[in-house]
């Protein structure tokens, strides 16, 4: 298991694995992503799928007790299309951010091709808030050996990843054996991870002001039987840090949690 599932369910940004199979390498790069798998190009493209999506951003000033909060929900379509070697992903999601009072209808598209050499690019990123299934922290279907591995993944398979905010740190976690059951009809199997690490890179509306702290992110994924296709995923990124004062030696203690959730409807 670990030799083949741990290697495939790997890290963010850039990932590099070779597979012993075809003795080949491929580099998948994802957005803000934790864990992604090879996809085979093997198999017919398939009909459109159709997703719910929401999720929440939480700012909390601990020292203010003060609290902020932004949340998204809506509609995705997914559709896989083949071109010649080249099998093509994309995802347009249709929602509303809701601020306060303010509500604001939304779009996000997202591609990524698979090359003919297994190289998984991403074409188009005009997802800003993180909805698309593209842009998410599993790949977004797997091939049957590594689906195999998943059903046969028994305790916790150690792996090491790359923070999602970018940078060199690394996160350190456990990939577990999800819920398995069905999602729109559709019989799935269920995994789940866990990782933390220390808080470096960028964040959102706080670019310059991080002074460290802890990351955790945890999640579910469901994959379907039949297919491959990821059918339902949840995932929950929660930050403590601090951030600069106007004065030089001020910190304020900061918790920023990120959710996002994606399940099929069709």
């Amino acid at each position: 298991m670990r030799s083949t599932c741990a290697n495939y369910l790997a890290s963010n940004g850039t990932v590099e694995e070779t597979l012993p199979r075809k003795k080949r390498s491929s580099q998948i790069k994802l957005g803000v992503a934790l864990v992604a798998a090879i996809i085979a190009l093997t198999g017919p493209a398939r009909a459109d799928l159709y997703y719910h999506v929401a999720g929440d951003d939480e700012y909390h000033v601990e020292s203010a007790a003060a609290l902020s909060r932004v949340s998204y929900a809506g509609t995705e379509r997914l559709s896989i299309a083949r071109s010649g070697k080249e099998l093509r992903f994309s995802a347009r999601a249709h929602y509303v951010r809701y601020a306060g009072t303010t509500k604001t209808p939304s779009d996000a598209y997202f591609v990524q091709v698979l090359t003919a050499d297994g190289w998984l690019e991403d074409r188009v990123d005009d997802d800003p808030d993180f909805l698309t299934i593209l842009n998410q922290p599993f790949a977004v279907r797997l091939d049957t050996a590594t689906l195999r591995d998943v059903r046969q993944l028994h305790g916790r398979v150690p792996f090491a990843a790359r923070s999602p905010l970018g940078g060199q740190t690394m996160l350190h976690g456990y990939l577990r054996p999800g819920i398995d059951g069905p999602v729109a009809g559709h019989p799935t199997v269920g995994v789940r991870f866990e990782a933390e690490g220390p808080t470096t890179g960028a964040l959102q509306r706080y670019a310059d002001e991080i002074l460290g702290g802890e990351m955790r992110m945890a999640g579910t994924a469901n994959y379907s039987r039949e297919d491959g296709i990821l059918r339902a995923l949840t995932v929950t990124l929660t930050i403590q840090t601090r951030l600069r004062g106007k004065d030089p030696t001020e910190a304020m203690p900061v918790k920023i949690v990120y959710r996002r959730t994606i399940r099929a409807s069709t």
